[in-house]
Parts: C-alpha cells; structure tokens; sequence
C-alpha cells in the first residue's frame, strides 16, 4: 500500500481552494486579460460618447481621425484579450479537471478500497461530471472578476457624469446579486441531488450490463429492466426540477438586468432634457446602459456556477476522504509460496483449516458454491482480514501484516468472471506487455484455435466485455492471463465452466504441466482438474471433511463422487 495522501482534501471547500491554488498564475493572467477585455467593452460606449462630444465642438478632421484611432485600439484590445484570456482559462480547467479525474480514479483502483457507499458507476460519474464541473472554479473566478471590472467601470463613468447614474448601477447591481443568491442556493441543492440520481442510475446500468445474460437465462431481464426505469426516472425528474430552477434564475437574472439598464437609460434621458448632462454623455449612458447587461447577466450567474462547483466538489470528496477499508501492513512475503489457511470463519466458512505447500498442485471441491466464493475472495484479499476470524498466512507471515501490493505480486486470485477489455487478445492476455510466457499461456488455455481463427492472430481486436467472443473463449482469455502472470501463487475459481468436455481434459492436462513446481490452488467441480492436482481437499459445509486424490475420493466417498462425477 503506498503512504497515504497526507494532503487529501477533506471536504468540497477543501477541493475548490486547492483547485483554485494551484492555478494561480494561470488565473491571474486570465483575469488580467478578460478584465481588458471588460475594459475594452466598457470604453467603447465611454469613446463613442466622447467623440461625438468633440466632434460636436470642435468638428475637425484631426479629431474624427483620432477617434476612429481609439476606436481601433479599443477592438483590437477587446478582440486579443478575448482571444488569449479564454485560451489560458480553458487550458487550466481542462489540466485541473484531468488531475481531478485521475486522483477519484486513483482512489477507485487502489488495492484496498475505500469505505464509502457508491457502487463503481457512481464513482465513474463523480470521476467525470463532477470533476469537470468543479475545475469550471478555474473559469468562474476570473470571469467573474472581470465583470466586476466592466460593472465598476460603468459605474464611474456614469457616476462622473453624474453621481445618480453610478449610485443607480452600484444599487443595482447589489439588488440584483442580493434576488439571485437565494436562487443560486437552491441550485447548487438540486444539482447535487440530480449528479447523485444520475450517479445511482449509471451504477444500475452498469450492474445490469454485467449480469445481462443471467438474467435472460432465468427471465428476470423485465423486473431488471423496470428496476432501471424507476432510478431512471428519478434521475428525469430530479434533472426537470434543476431544469426549471436554471431557467427561473436565468429569465430572473434578465428581467433584472433589463430593468436596472432601463433605469439607467429613462434617467439619462431625464438628466439630460432638464441640461444637467450633455448629448455626448447622454450617448455614453444610453451605450452603456445596453453594454451593462451582458457583464450583468454574466456577473449574475457566475454565484450558479459557483455553488455547481461546489456541490460537484462535495460530491468528490466523499470518494478522496473516505478512509481504507483496511488498513494493511507493510511486509513481504518469505521466499517460498505455502498458503496456511488456520481456522478462518467469515461467510459460510466455518473453522476452515488447511496447508498448501510451496509448489503443490491442490484442487478444492466446494459442495457449497459460496463457500469457494468466500474463500477466494479471503484470498485476493476484497475481504479485509479484521473482518474475518482466524488467520490466512501466505510465504509464512500472516496477510494482515503485508502490503497489498506485496501480496498482489505474490498471489494471483483469478475470478471466474474475470473482465475482458477492449483491445486485443495479447493486450488482453499481457495488459503490462512484459510477460514471456505469452505463448505457452495462449496453449495452456486451449486459446490456439481462437488465434488461429484469425488473420490478425494474438492481434485480433477485442470488444468491451469480450462482445465479439464466445463464453468459452471470454473464459480461455481470462485464463491465458491468469497463467501468463506466472505468480509464485495461483489461484483459480471455476476456470473450465464454459468449456467442453474434451477441451477442459485437455486445459487440465496443460495447467498442471505449466504450473509445475510453482503453488496452485484451484477452486473447482471439475473432473478433469480435481484428477490432474496432487490432492484433492473436499469442502463441506465451511470445513474441510475429507482429503485424498480424486480418484481415491472417487472410490471411497459416495457423496463426493455424486458431487462431481458427470
């Protein structure tokens, strides 16, 4: 297990400040440049203004040259700033996006789990919805700084004008911000609650993808199917509810900002009738009074987006601060490879005690399928060892006092539904590209037909899941990289199932040789494994009831000969 993060966030606000340190540079120069891209816009009124005040009074060409001069400056200012300001935020949220993506991924894949209440697909939602909408943080900040320039700026222009026209715009703007909080709460409230919704519903498809085909084996496909419909459902209504509350904050924000630049315009137009301010600066306030609405209606939802990043962020907390299920230790194990199983009870298990010497080929016939579910997964340690009774020693030193790592190195624990990706059969069966024992795997297994079949050979592309394969073949693929590690320590569940009769003697025969001199434990019902191991231990309601080879099993004890004789 590698150090834990001592700088783990510990809560969203804990997430979004360190979102918004480590982006520092990168925000300052973004704000820099949107704040003269604000500046451009508000000038552009101002200018307008001042022109046709000097243009008016002096009416030289000199002066109509200089204006269209400024004129130029100030869009080539807005177009550049624009331009390159966005390009600094978009990079910096789209990097701290990625970064939090790969830590919640990181927390997901480690070898001890976390202990938090998320099934796999919610935490691939919160690994990218929510990372993404909390690196937007990176964006919000400095864009809403920089309407806080134009609507500052504004307010100066018009207030020197004529102080009523920038108290009007200060005023405002601080009604406008003060209405729209209450609503921006409730958004971030029910966003939360539709990227949970969503998280859940993503999780059940998941859930029903992987267990597709036994459910239509035994017609329970519908009530899986309407399952889905209900947590779907919710997810709709949840994401309708968040609609409506974007769109009444959205139609709020504008019919605000209309109002407040209708003010501003109705009092210019009354200041100047009654002479108090000049037709330049009426031009001026009737501009800006159009040009303020769009950083006020941008200054206005930036508090949405804000409480968004932090909803998203509190939803990834719950993934960067949960603590380890275990906590494991940090030894290796010894040089040789027994297991020692001493009187474990976790499961169906019950007292359950055996030795497996370095090197031995052992077979365990589980009458109880469970059973070698339990065991198997005591082994590739999903099970933390405080929370079964007894001790499992692997190398001599006891599991509880070993790194994960040091025992994933060590022991191999191949399920038997183990995950086909896409890709190619060798990239399936060598995902590390560093075994060389790739072609006596692929032989092993039985898998030479499969290669053969093809053009392309161990280059073959793959679907997701094994989609283009057979069962047969998906269970040959998973074994071929269970043999292929070539771990001092292999285990296997069930790795013949969906083979045939001929295929699976000869897959036996293969292992056994393959794995000659290195330990073995296969979790089986088969004939043909149980005859090819050294010993054959019978497990039996949580313990151990009879030990012998198979034939010898087959010759004394009826109930293991009606348990496995096919």
């Amino acid at each position: 297990m590698t150090t834990p993060d001592t700088q783990r966030p510990r809560s969203g606000s804990d997430i979004l400040r360190t979102a918004l340190r480590r982006n520092v540079g990168a925000m300052a120069g973004g704000t820099f440049l949107m704040g003269m891209y604000q500046a451009g816009e508000t000038a552009f009124p101002i200018a307008l203004g001042l022109i046709v005040e000097h243009t008016m009074r002096d009416r030289s060409l000199g002066a109509l040259g200089l204006s269209i001069a400024v004129l130029a400056v100030i869009i080539t200012t807005v177009s550049l700033s624009w331009r390159f300001g966005m390009r600094i935020l978009q990079k910096a949220n789209t990097t701290e996006a990625h970064r939090w993506r790969v830590k919640v991924a990181a927390c997901g894949l480690q070898p001890v789990a976390r202990d938090v209440d998320l099934k796999s697909g919610e935490v691939l939602t919160i690994a990218t919805e929510d990372a993404d909408q909390t690196a937007d943080i990176i964006e919000v900040v400095p864009l809403l700084i920089s309407s806080l320039v134009a609507v500052v700026v504004a307010a100066v222009a018009l207030g020197m004008a004529d102080i009523r026209l920038g108290l009007l715009v200060i005023v405002g703007t601080v009604a406008i911000l003060s209405c729209l909080s209450v609503l921006s709460k409730r958004i971030g409230t029910s966003t939360q609650e539709q990227q949970a919704r969503v998280a859940r519903a993503g999780a059940k498809v998941a859930d029903l993808i992987t267990g597709l085909r036994p459910l239509h084996g035994f017609g329970g496909n519908h009530a899986a199917f309407r399952s889905y419909r209900e947590v779907s459902t919710e997810a709709k209504v949840q994401a309708i509810t968040v609609a409506k509350v974007n769109g009444a904050y959205a139609g709020t924000a504008l019919a605000l900002n209309a109002v407040l630049a209708g003010a501003v315009t109705l009092t210019a137009g009354w200041l100047a009738f009654d002479g108090r301010i000049s037709i330049g600066e009426l031009v001026m306030a009737v501009g800006l009074a159009q040009f303020i609405m769009e950083p006020l209606k941008l200054f206005s939802e930036m508090p949405k987006y804000v409480m968004m990043a932090r909803a998203s962020a509190e939803r990834m907390a719950l993934v960067l601060t949960a603590p380890p299920v275990m906590t494991p230790g940090s030894e290796r194990p010894a040089e040789s490879a027994d297991v020692e199983i001493d009187c474990v009870r976790y499961g169906t298990l019950r007292k359950l005690k055996f030795q497996v010497s370095a090197g031995e080929f052992v077979a365990i016939a589980a009458y109880q399928p469970r059973a070698a579910a339990d065991l198997a997964s005591i082994l590739a340690v999903n099970v933390p060892p405080g929370t079964y009774e007894g001790t499992v020693r692997v190398g001599g030193r006891d599991l509880a006092d070993l790194s994960v790592e040091a025992v994933r190195e060590h022991v191999l624990v191949n399920p038997y539904d183990g995950e086909i990706f896409a890709g190619t059969l060798r990239s399936n069966i060598d995902p590390s590209g560093s075994s060389r024992m790739v072609p006596e795997a692929v032989e092993a297994s039985m898998l030479t037909d499969v290669v053969a079949l093809h053009r392309e050979g161990l280059d073959y592309g793959v679907r997701d899941r094994g989609a283009n394969l057979s069962g047969g073949q998906r269970q040959r693929l998973s074994l071929a990289r269970a043999l292929a590690a070539d771990s001092d320590v292999l285990v296997l569940h069930d790795p013949t199932t969906a083979v045939d009769a001929v295929t699976e003697q000869l897959i036996a025969r293969n292992v056994a040789k393959l794995r000659r001199g290195r330990t073995t434990i296969v979790l089986t019902s088969s004939p043909a494994l149980l005859d090819a191991a050294d010993r054959v231990l019978v497990l039996d309601d949580g313990v151990v009831t009879a030990e012998d080879t198979h034939r010898n099993l087959l010759a004394t004890d009826e109930n293991y000969c009606s348990a496995v004789a096919r």
